[in-house]
């Protein structure tokens, strides 16, 4: 696999708009969702089964009340931090889970913060902190997205394109390891998973099906 210098780099020619059905699907369904302003349980539920469904049951805590409460505070605030400590109120949601929801509902402007693309931009240079990929606070998903956009902008695609390039090139240059050694297999990782053990917010299960 080629090896590149810089994220600007690997974007010129890595560059991927091929994003799975399934997940082309789910943003289809639910474009209606910022103009209503709220997320319905369903609808929360499908967002959560795409990213990490084997914490299934931490999601299913969560109310269609709470669920409706805190996704309208998210969506009606400007705030980048209002938003996410209005989603990660949420039973079982951490940082990654924050990050899909938003992305899921406006790809445009948000891609998914995971370990695939936290480690490759570690390698590149891009950032200095979490190494391993795991553990992050809003301060990580904020530098993520700031990072981001100015190379969605220039290169006049969504944040989602952008982030899903670097998750398909670190995916194609697997080499079987992710979480300190430990062998991992399925196609898609986060933290959001409390059943994995060692960690509060554990790394989960996939996402989007590549």
């Amino acid at each position: 696999m080629r090896l590149y210098g810089n994220l600007e780099e690997l974007l010129a020619n890595e560059l991927t708009q091929d994003d799975s059905d399934e997940t082309r699907r789910l943003i289809r369904e639910l474009r209606v969702v910022r103009r209503r302003g709220y997320l319905t349980k369903r609808e929360f539920i499908d967002i959560c089964r795409w990213k990490s469904p084997r914490a299934i049951r931490h999601y299913m805590k969560n109310s269609p009340d709470r669920i409706r409460r805190r996704s309208a505070a998210a969506f009606a605030s400007r705030d980048e931090r209002a938003r996410f400590e209005a989603l990660t109120a949420l039973d079982g949601v951490g940082t990654p889970m924050a990050s899909a929801i938003l992305t899921l509902t406006d790809p445009r402007r948000y891609g998914v913060i995971d370990i695939r693309v936290w480690q490759l931009l570690y390698e590149l240079g891009s950032v200095r902190t979490k190494p391993g990929g795991v553990g992050f606070t809003f301060s990580h998903w904020h530098e993520f997205l700031m990072m981001l956009r100015p190379h969605a902008k220039r290169l006049g695609v969504s944040v989602r394109v952008v982030e899903y390039s670097l998750f398909r090139y670190h995916q194609r240059g697997e080499r079987g390891v992710l979480y300190g050694g430990r062998a991992v297999t399925r196609s898609r990782l986060d933290e959001d998973d409390p059943e994995m053990p060692g960690r509060s917010h554990d790394c989960g299960m996939l996402r989007g099906r590549c």
